[in-house]
């Protein structure tokens, strides 16, 4: 059962049109010893005012919102901050969703058919590790591109892509490859 918020444990901002994911998500991350959540928001305008003023150390947010998109909050947090893990959490989970979260400076990407653990687990990733991502479906995906784009994955590249798969940030890749995390970055 989660004890009263110390500055020990994460915060965790959550945004989400939805009351319903909201609440469910609010209970599901207060039962966590180490995190807590900071606020709540339903939009946009909300979440960049409920991030200002709160400073969490973590932002859950749905791709999809009534005033645009999760990835304008990503984008905008991120400009302000290295540090600030950035989870998008959607119901719309392809490819292009993936790699858009990737590149707009997400953390990670969790789909809402995943089990809760998993959204736990990307938000604590993304609160040690903020600009690394992770994403269950990330390899997957990025076969997908390169097959399609005709490409071929170095024998490096492969072995960076399988310790993704394990959940591995840049940092750690680089450590058992023996390689910078930049260069763990750029492959």
């Amino acid at each position: 059962m989660s004890t009263t918020p110390s500055e020990t444990t994460t915060s965790v901002l959550l945004i989400d049109d939805h009351e319903l994911i909201r609440t469910g998500l609010s209970q599901v991350f207060d039962l966590q010893d180490d995190m807590h959540i900071a606020g709540v928001a339903g939009s946009v305008v909300e979440g960049l005012s409920a991030y200002a003023a709160l400073r969490p150390d973590v932002v859950v947010t749905d791709l999809q919102l009534q005033d645009g998109t999760g990835l304008d909050i990503v984008r905008a947090i991120r400009k302000q901050s290295d540090t600030v893990g950035l989870i998008v959490l959607t119901m719309h989970s392809g490819d292009d969703q993936i790699f858009a979260a990737m590149e707009a400076g997400a953390s990670g990407f969790v789909g809402k058919d995943a089990p809760s653990s998993e959204v736990i687990k990307a938000a604590r990733h993304a609160h040690v590790s903020p600009r690394s991502f992770v994403c269950a479906g990330l390899v997957g995906a990025m076969m997908r591109r390169g097959a399609a784009e005709s490409s071929r994955l170095t024998d490096r590249e492969h072995e960076v892509l399988l310790l993704l798969a394990d959940g591995l940030g840049a940092a750690a890749i680089g450590d058992k490859l023996y390689l910078s995390e930049s260069t763990a970055k750029s492959h």
